[in-house]
């Protein structure tokens, strides 16, 4: 079933809002993964909204397990008249038609799909967190975000991408692939 079938078959106007920009991070270690990011890329056309800008592809070492293939990670924004809630969602459909399984937290996947903004608004709830809490934290989201969104002002820290790329204390390697 389609996340769309899915959504609309218990959809109210309650969970439809005006257009909102999304910051979005892939990230994939196993399978083909450039295959694994176009899919997810082309899903999140189809189901979640228009793909405004999308950064090159990185890749990049593991972070939290090291012992493991190296990511890759692409950025996008995209324009979603989904709120939030409803995004996660959708994002969480992709990620298991993209293949992916539940594994060890910060283990390898076929996908992972992070919501890193969502318009400036803040939500901190036990099953979604909006900034990602851990922006400020990984080179490998903040290379890719910072590519297309650099001037974005995180809502929390009130610093902008650009800034916090550069106070960023992560040293792992982010290479273009």
């Amino acid at each position: 079933m389609l996340f769309e079938e899915m959504f609309n078959s218990g959809c109210n106007n309650n969970n439809l809002i005006s257009m909102e920009t999304a910051y979005l991070l892939l990230g994939t270690n196993e399978g083909t993964r450039e295959k694994n990011l176009e899919n997810a890329k082309e899903l999140i056309e189809k189901e979640c909204g228009k793909i405004i800008h999308s950064s090159s592809v990185y890749e990049t070492e593991a972070w939290g397990l090291k012992e493991q293939n190296s990511f890759l990670n692409k950025a996008l924004s995209i324009s979603t008249s989904l709120d939030a809630h409803s995004l996660l969602a959708a994002l969480k459909y992709i990620e298991t038609e993209v293949g992916r399984t539940q594994t060890v937290k910060w283990g390898p996947r076929v996908i992972d799909i992070d919501i890193l903004f969502y318009g400036n608004e803040v939500i901190d709830e036990a099953d979604l967190k909006i900034p990602h809490p851990f922006i400020a934290e990984r080179r490998f989201t903040l290379v890719p975000l910072n590519e297309i969104a650099k001037e974005f002002v995180h809502p929390i820290l009130r610093k902008s991408i650009n800034e916090l790329l550069k106070e960023c204390k992560d040293e792992s390697e982010v290479r273009l692939y």
